[in-house]
């Protein structure tokens, strides 16, 4: 890690880092590959239903993270600390991820869903708070970098959590052995969903543990306003804050295409795993190799983007990805068993046996890599993108703006691929809609200025 120009302590940078690090597992393994598939196909209906209901819950959490999060943005540049605000949502994403334990088969789904959702919305705000820190910690030129690194780190920790649950705790229904042939830890019971469920307090303790260094070392904003007052300024703040938004051109226009763009990104990360659950019939334990595939694919995506960011800027480095992940979508809902690129390329032969037998899987692992070598440096060069364009004293109220950029519409998208596959009965055509909100955000992205604006060091 180079030297820091804002004289901020190696170890500081290293703490805010691995914030992601610890946040990961939750989206990697409970959302997408371990916990969010369980969901949809042991406690709903059938694969449709299941994936409307799971899409619907993300739309709700979405809608609420929204409207919420450039309040919250506003108040904390006023009160000033970041770190009392990331304590208190992270007390609530641990706690409603210990309950996720009781998502047996045959409970509500409507209520386990509710609590997902609550451990979605806190997870979201935290990571406002944390992100609102960074242009305090490094200098402007550095901060492409160490955004992709902790991304990259991120991913690094959700892989490392998602292989421990493969290895070690899921287990086949039929001879209850884990892929190491022995019985899963804790005595774990697959036919109750036990090796799905037991991720949402692994990933409750594993976020407790690895937010501990940011607390310790990572230096905070000084004390500000009383928070009643801080309130008050806030709020006004928020408004006078969309006004100045608007005057700056490049800002807004960046701001607008990631909320479309990052709707698709959202929807493609919560609900690609359940699509391809659903349409191979993938075990837990395919799902964690192909979730395993795609982080270490991630991790050298965001190092490569780390280089890229600080050599083209943030900008080439989200244009890059967003065509590579709407590449990649199109393949995924282009390709069933038997077929790829929607029927002109058939794909014969037999199931050849153990994980991913089919060819027509192999083809889908293959658009996964490109989601996987994307979905990384879009995110964290994204990040990067707003810390270069703003001031450290104003990066709350921004930050919160970006997060309303990522989240104010995020419920259109699974909303609408909810309501596309309940009304079409097809998950794939549902799926589809994702491509729309890529290509979209792509094409105002491409126009936008960049840098958006100059800052003082």
């Amino acid at each position: 890690m180079p030297s820091q120009g804002i004289l901020t302590p190696r170890r500081g940078v290293w703490g805010w880092m691995l914030f992601d690090w610890a946040a990961q597992p939750f989206f990697t393994v409970v959302t997408t590959f371990i916990f969010g598939p369980y969901v949809v196909s042991r406690m709903a209906s059938d694969h449709a239903a299941g994936q409307a209901a799971w899409a619907y819950g993300i739309a709700a959490a979405g809608f609420v993270i929204g409207i919420l999060s450039p309040v919250l943005g506003s108040i904390a540049d006023q009160t000033g600390p970041r770190k009392p605000w990331i304590a208190f949502f992270a007390a609530i994403k641990i706690v409603a991820l210990a309950l996720l334990w009781y998502a047996e088969p045959g409970s509500s789904l409507v209520a386990v869903i509710v609590v997902f959702s609550l451990a979605s919305i806190a997870a979201e705000f935290s990571i406002v708070f944390n992100d609102s820190m960074m242009p305090r910690l490094v200098t402007r030129d550095e901060i492409g970098k160490v955004s992709n690194i902790a991304w990259g780190l991120g991913y690094l920790g959700g892989m490392i959590f998602l292989i421990f649950v493969i290895v070690l705790l899921s287990a086949s229904p039929e001879t209850g052995k884990t892929m190491l042939g022995v019985p899963p830890l804790f005595g774990l019971d697959p036919a109750k969903g036990e090796d799905a469920r037991i991720t949402g307090p692994l990933a409750a303790l594993w976020y407790l543990v690895f937010i501990l260094p940011m607390f310790l070392f990572t230096p905070d904003s000084g004390k500000g306003l009383p928070a009643g007052r801080a309130v008050r300024l806030g709020l006004a703040e928020l408004t006078a804050t969309l006004r100045e938004a608007r005057r700056r051109g490049g800002i807004f226009r960046f701001l607008i295409a990631r909320m479309i763009y990052q709707d698709g990104v959202n929807a493609l990360l919560a609900l690609g795993g359940t699509f391809a659950a659903a349409m191979f019939g993938w075990s837990i334990m395919e799902l964690g190799l192909y979730g395993i595939i795609l982080n270490v694919v991630a991790i050298a995506g965001c190092l490569a983007a780390s280089r890229i960011d600080t050599v083209l800027g943030s900008k080439a480095v989200v244009v890059m990805s967003l065509v590579l992940l709407s590449v990649a979508t199109i393949g995924i809902i282009s390709t069933g068993p038997g077929y790829t690129l929607f029927g002109l390329l058939s794909l014969p032969g037999a199931d050849t046996g153990g994980p991913f037998g089919t060819p027509a899987e192999k083809a889908y692992i293959v658009f996964g890599l490109l989601i996987g070598i994307a979905f990384g440096p879009v995110q964290a060069s994204s990040r990067s993108y707003l810390a270069r364009s703003v001031a450290a004293d104003e990066a709350g109220r921004y930050f919160g703006l970006y997060a309303l950029a990522g989240r104010a519409t995020s419920f259109l998208a699974p909303f609408l691929v909810a309501t596309v596959t309940a009304t079409s009965g097809s998950a794939r055509l549902g799926m589809a809609v994702i491509i729309l909100f890529l290509l979209a955000g792509l094409l105002m992205l491409a126009g936008t200025p960049y840098p958006a604006a100059k800052v003082e060091e």
